[in-house]
């Protein structure tokens, strides 16, 4: 088995799974067990075995639901990031910085964040702060 075909049975999978944990049938589910569980209290006494049951299968799902929910979130956020990097290049006022800000050092972060905020004190309007900014990105 190749590694693409593994990431796209994983990706599949971790899709499919996060999309059914999202849905409210998912949560009646849940509840239901739980409420199962609960009642089930008096038959065995509230024993420790009775509430080590639970809390061994919410820790197994809490534990599974973490990387599935982790895989799904980085493959979003992704793509995400290619859509708004696509987005910036298409303009041509805009700076192509932008594109990879994600990997900006904190003090470049810091930077551009100075740099909006001088900006909205000059109350310019969102078109000629565009411009202000894509200006001083070509003068520099």
């Amino acid at each position: 088995m190749t590694d693409k075909q593994r990431d796209g049975w994983f990706h599949r999978f971790a899709c499919a799974v996060a999309a059914a944990a999202g849905t409210h049938w998912a949560f009646v589910i849940a509840l239901g067990i739980v409420l199962a569980w609960a009642v089930t209290g008096p038959l065995f006494h509230y024993s420790d075995t009775w509430q080590l049951a639970i809390n061994t299968g919410t820790t197994i799902v809490t534990f599974l639901m973490v990387f599935l929910i982790q895989a799904t979130q980085n493959r979003d956020g992704k793509a995400l990031q290619l859509k708004l990097d696509e987005l910036i290049r298409s303009q041509h006022k805009a700076r192509n910085v932008f594109a990879d800000l994600e990997h900006a050092t904190e003090d470049e972060l810091k930077e551009f964040e100075a740099e909006f905020k001088a900006l909205r004190r000059k109350g310019l309007s969102q078109k000629k702060a565009a411009r202000a900014a894509a200006a001083k990105a070509t003068n520099d």
